[in-house]
Parts: C-alpha cells; sequence; structure tokens
C-alpha cells in the first residue's frame, strides 16, 4: 500500500493501482473554503489528468442529500443545491468531484458517498466518539468514588438522526467497490438513521450516565440513506452502531 504524503512528488511518477481518493475538508471547511475546493476538486482534477491509476474510488459524502428532508436517499436521486447557502460549500465542492469522475474518469472512477465514520472514542475527532470519551470517563468517575451517575449536557437536539458506519466495514466496501464496482455511485452507509435521544438512552444504559440534550425536540428531516446497491452487488452487510457499542463495553470499562 501507498499513502502519499502531502506534496509528495512520487504520486505523479510512479504507477498508482487501485486509487481511494481520501483528499478533504470537514469540521474546518467554511474557515478554508480554498483549501476546501483545492482537496474535493483541484488536486482531484490533477489525479485523474496526469497519475498513472488503473481504477479511482471518489469519497465524497452523504449529506449530499440533507437538503431533500426526510426522503429515501437512493444513489440516482437528483440532488438539491443552493450557492447562496455558505453550508453548501461542502456540497457542491464535493459534487463538483463526483462529476469530475463522471466526465473524466474514463469508466475507471466510482464515486463512494460515505455517512458519519467512526471507529470508537480513540477517534480525533466526531460527534460520537466525542461523547463516548465523555460518558466512558464520567461513569468511571462516579463508579469509583461511589457517586450518582452524573449528568452530561450535551449541545444538540434529542430529535437529531445521524446514520453512523464503522469504519472496518467502510474499508470493505470501498475495496469492493475498487475491484468490483459497476455502478458509478455508491452509498456506504448503515442504512439506519440513529437519533440522539436513542444515542444517549444506550450509552447512558450502558456507562451509568445521564446525557441531557440542551437543544428543543423537533421533527427530524435526516434522510434515510438506501444501501440496496452495495447489498445487492457485493452482499454487504455492515454492523449495526447498538452491536458496536455492545461489543465496545466488553472491553472499555
Amino acid at each position: 500500500m501507498f499513502a502519499p504524503v502531502r506534496g509528495d512528488p512520487a504520486v505523479w511518477s510512479r504507477p498508482l493501482g487501485h486509487v481511494v481518493y481520501a483528499a478533504g475538508l470537514t469540521a474546518d471547511y467554511l474557515a478554508r473554503p480554498f483549501d476546501t475546493v483545492e482537496a474535493h476538486v483541484g488536486l482531484l482534477a490533477r489525479v485523474l489528468k496526469e497519475a498513472q491509476w488503473e481504477s479511482l474510488v471518489y469519497l465524497s459524502s452523504t449529506r449530499l442529500y440533507d437538503s431533500l428532508g426526510a426522503v429515501d436517499a437512493h444513489e440516482a436521486l437528483p440532488l438539491l443545491l443552493d450557492p447562496g447557502q455558505p453550508r453548501h460549500l461542502y456540497d457542491l465542492s464535493k459534487a463538483l468531484g463526483e462529476s469530475l469522475c463522471h466526465v473524466q474518469g474514463q469508466g475507471r472512477a466510482r464515486v463512494a458517498r460515505l455517512a458519519c465514520v467512526y471507529e470508537g472514542p480513540q477517534d480525533a475527532d466526531g460527534f460520537l466518539p466525542s461523547l463516548l470519551r465523555q460518558v466512558m470517563a464520567a461513569g468511571a468517575q462516579a463508579r469509583a468514588v461511589g457517586a450518582p451517575a452524573p449528568v452530561i449536557d450535551v449541545n444538540s437536539s434529542p430529535s437529531f438522526e445521524r446514520d453512523y458506519v464503522h469504519v472496518s466495514d467502510v474499508v470493505e466496501g470501498l475495496i469492493h467497490i475498487a475491484l468490483q464496482g459497476q455502478d458509478t455511485v455508491y452509498n456506504l452507509a448503515s442504512g439506519e438513521n440513529i437519533s440522539n435521544a436513542t444515542l444517549f438512552s444506550w450509552l447512558g444504559g450502558r456507562w451509568h450516565c445521564q446525557l441531557r440534550a440542551t437543544l428543543p425536540a423537533g421533527g427530524s428531516q435526516a434522510p434515510r440513506i438506501r444501501i440496496d446497491r452495495m447489498r445487492d452487488e457485493f452482499g454487504w452487510s455492515p454492523k449495526g452502531l447498538r452491536t458496536v457499542l455492545d461489543a465496545l463495553e466488553e472491553h472499555i470499562p
């Protein structure tokens, strides 16, 4: 495996084989708009044009479906993006990267739209890993001194929903797409939205904490990500979040 560092000149001189294009920005995309467009589009254009690659999988995002509301989000669904919305800078740049793959990919470039990818509390970033670290630390401390279950305030709504997909399932899915993919776009998600209310209940029960959302509840408008294409084409079956959390509890107090 070849994982080049930023600016590595070997990218342009050696055969790359099967490429997973993972360059990109997430949380800080609005603070770094030029870097966002360069990572999502500019560098990709150069790789497609100048590098030697056998296949390429471009990592996009299921966030592209967010403006559609509570729909069944399959890969052929037309997107709704607004250049006047600053938040859509991320979506538009990813969509343009996807378009480049379709137009200049020579039939060898494919797109993987990823949901909320996580591994565990060791992850540096992300809502779920941060929450796991908080509840594990607070629960362990309370048990150590015999204190009541601590209350953790979370700056979010109990009705907010996300689709969480484990990194091991993402890796397996990307290998399928790179080596065997026939379609141009694939959703990599669990196929199940988990509300904060459900997540807080699971975490609180396992690590003896009370998680309290500080924002009001409201009707969820999160799209439901369809993964039929991955299941039908590759027999791909991602783990549910609760299965992962149950296994995590066995190894981390």
